[in-house]
Order: C-alpha cells, then structure tokens, then sequence
C-alpha cells in the first residue's frame, strides 16, 4: 500500500531511514529539517501487509529520491513522479533507482552514477601542519566561497547560490573550511544536507596554480574531524578515480554507487 506520510509516521520513518544514515543522508536532513507538512517537499511510504515500511519517495522541489532497501512497488511509485509536472531529477542507491526507471515513462538526458563512499573513523586523517591556518566560514563569507569554487574547473558548471550558501551556513544545515593568501580563498572543503546522524562531504577544491601542495586534504581533514567528533557519518560521491584513491587513503570506503538522472 502506497500513502503520502505524514507526522504521525515520523517515528517509523526516521527507523526505517535511520538504518542507513549515510545512503539517506538527504532524506534523514529533509525530514528533520523541513518534516511533513512542508510546502517545498512530500513523503510517501509503501507498505507491507504488516503495515512495515518498505521503501519511502522523498520529492523536494523538483528532486525525487528513493529509499528501498528490499522488494516494493515500483511501478506504483514510479507513477506518481510520472503524474508530477515538475519533475526534473531522480536519484538514489543504483539499484533501488534501476528498480523504478523502467516504469518512468519520460526519457533521462543526463544519467550519471558516482561512486558512493562513507567515512567512519578519523585514524587516517591528515595532522595539519604547523604554520598552515584554516578559517571555518561564516556566512557573510558565502559569495567568496562560491567564487572560488567557481574558478576551478571542475567545479565551474555548478548551480552556486550565493543565498543559499548564506542560509545553510546561517541555519548550521551546512559549514565550510577554507584557507586564505593574501585575502584570497585558494582551497577549501564543505558539507551539506547536515543531520543529527551524519553529513554530505562535498566542495573540496584547490584553484588550479596552488594545487599539488595538499591544502584541500588539510581542509577535509578539519572539517572531518569536526563532524566525526559529532558523531556524525560522513559521506561523499566521487566519478574521478584519481580523487577517489586520495579519498581512500583518508578513510573512505566505497559502499556501493550513486545514481543521479536528470530528466
């Protein structure tokens, strides 16, 4: 049985979800952010004949995610993102979306998987250097925040807000660390889609003439200790081999692949 859920199912959501903190690092941070009567995201549920939770849909704006760890109704979610005008982006564990696509009836433009990984423990974590300082942001560092992450190149495509970089750093949703010369952000790393169990590792970048030099390493390394002092897990996706090998050496490991379809 499918249903929209709502805030009496709080309970039984967050225990479903809760048993993968990092595959629903998105969903938990939704949920405990915005809850059920939000008018920028909707929740449904499908169930079992015992009434247990089987998968959750997670629609926020325009992004649908899946969450179904074992066998569910496919089709009968899949129709309701077919009946959504708004519909622009599905993601979720591989697997879980490969179950539901061949019910969508439109056509995706832009699939793409990424490697998932989580990070547990802070004992391969880089020292940081004597003589290096690394700056936590605040948010009135949020435009120049972007503007480095706009001037490396593989960051440069991206869909920056300065706003929204200010509000999520303002309602502690998200944080970032940075190092400076001569007034400039050169290399920094953040997290996003921040909850009480665990965080989105993203952002992690050098400008192009100050690489090779492990800066954005040293500012992970800030930042993951941080929120692994916090109890939190830490999750990231990587495509680039070469990254994911740094990010291995730091005490990542890969727990499966992400996808991300845009419709």
């Amino acid at each position: 049985m499918i249903r929209k859920l709502q805030e009496t199912d709080r309970q039984q959501t967050m225990q479903f979800v809760s048993q993968k903190p990092a595959e629903n690092v998105f969903i938990i941070g939704d949920i405990e952010g915005y809850g059920f009567h939000s008018t920028i995201q909707t929740l449904w549920g499908d169930f079992n004949d015992q009434g247990d939770l089987r998968a959750v849909l997670l629609k926020y704006d325009e992004n649908f995610i899946i969450y179904a760890p074992e066998d569910f109704d496919a089709k009968g979610l899949a129709n309701i993102i077919n009946t959504d005008s708004s519909f622009s982006y599905l993601s979720g564990i591989e697997e879980m979306v490969n179950k539901l696509t061949p019910y969508i009836t439109a056509q995706p433009k832009k699939p793409r998987v990424l490697y998932y990984a989580i990070c547990e423990t802070a004992e391969f974590l880089p020292n940081i250097p004597k003589g290096i300082t690394i700056e936590k942001g605040r948010a009135e560092d949020a435009e120049a925040i972007i503007e480095q992450m706009k001037a490396i190149p593989e960051f440069a495509e991206g869909n920056y807000s300065v706003e929204h970089k200010q509000m999520s750093l303002e309602k502690a949703l998200a944080r970032v660390y940075f190092m400076k010369e001569q007034g400039t952000i050169i290399s920094s790393a953040s997290s996003t889609a921040e909850n009480s169990q665990s965080a989105m590792i993203v952002g992690v970048g050098t400008l192009p003439e100050h690489q090779k030099r492990g800066l954005a390493t040293y500012c992970m390394s800030k930042l993951c200790r941080e929120l692994l002092a916090e109890n939190k897990m830490l999750c990231l996706f990587y495509d680039n081999p070469s990254a994911g090998a740094i990010y291995k050496r730091i005490g990542f490991v890969d727990i499966g692949k992400w996808s991300m379809w845009t419709y």
